[in-house]
């Protein structure tokens, strides 16, 4: 492989989702690393807004490179076919996709067809499929909250998850970006320990010297649990299947992708657990 990282590319690295968990760590990367970065969000100085496609063409302009985070609405591949197009049109030369693993879907549908769209776009791509974010648990308010009020309540049974950090997820978009040898490439990402959520919470409790308790029920109970806690029905529907997929072990295996990228392991959970405690953030 071919390291490029200390080369500056001309052309900006567009962004997309540059405040939310992996795009502002992206954004973080390619500035230590020298690269101009343009930012992309809904509020900011670089607007971007998937459903206004007047917002697409600007955050394109002059770009060399696109890290790309899809809408996660019914008409995201769509989208991601038609800002591909346009990507290309501009003089993009490389985008990153931001995917997830694959799941099984009914007979007849396509399994994440955002790949397809980037595959299909013309121009060099590569694709990350992350396990869950250990950053869920500090960043994201529910899990957050829950860890706060000394309970977490899941349906996920014993299951485990490979939980991967997103700064691990960030370096891989970084090289992605910026470094040959990674165009073609579909990237797995994990951790290199599979953990269940009853682990989880241990090591949080450990690390905080708080009293906190894992509490795993059934779909039906979570269901009536989040009600309780004003979360959307369509959210809470979202974590049960999630939650499920943990609970019957459907990606219970360690990935090769960090090591393929980087040529390093992976974060492992305690050190996320470790540092991510000393910020104050679980007390």
């Amino acid at each position: 492989m071919t390291k490029n990282l200390t080369k500056k590319t001309a052309q900006p690295i567009l962004v997309l989702g540059g405040t939310g968990k992996t795009g502002r760590r992206v954004a973080a990367g390619l500035r230590q690393r020298g690269h101009e970065v343009r930012a992309a969000s809904r509020k900011g100085p670089h607007r971007f807004d998937w459903s206004d496609e007047n917002t697409w063409e600007p955050v394109l302009r002059g770009a060399g490179a696109a890290y790309l985070v899809d809408s996660q609405l019914a008409d995201a591949a769509e989208s991601m076919r038609s800002f591909g197009k346009l990507a290309v049109d501009a003089g993009v030369e490389r985008l990153v996709l931001l995917s997830a693993r694959d799941w099984v879907v009914p007979a007849g549908e396509e399994k994440l067809p955002c790949e397809r769209a980037v595959r299909e776009s013309g121009a060099e791509w590569t694709i990350l499929k992350p396990a869950w974010f250990a950053q869920n648990f500090s960043e994201d308010p529910f899990f957050r909250g829950q860890l706060l009020d000394g309970e977490v309540v899941m349906s996920t049974g014993d299951g485990v998850e490979p939980f991967v950090d997103t700064e691990d997820i960030a370096d891989v978009a970084v090289a992605a970006l910026t470094e040959d040898g990674h165009a073609g490439q579909s990237y797995e990402l994990s951790g290199p320990r599979l953990l269940s959520l009853g682990a989880v919470v241990e090591e949080i409790a450990r690390a905080t010297g708080r009293d906190i308790a894992y509490r795993p029920v059934p779909a039906d109970e979570f269901t009536a649990y989040a009600a309780r806690q004003d979360l959307p029905e369509d959210y809470a529907d979202l974590l049960n299947m999630l939650y499920g997929w943990i609970s019957e072990g459907r990606f219970a295996q360690l990935a090769d992708g960090v090591q393929r990228a980087l040529g390093r392991e992976p974060r492992d959970f305690a050190d996320y657990v470790r540092t991510t405690a000393a910020t104050g953030v679980w007390n």
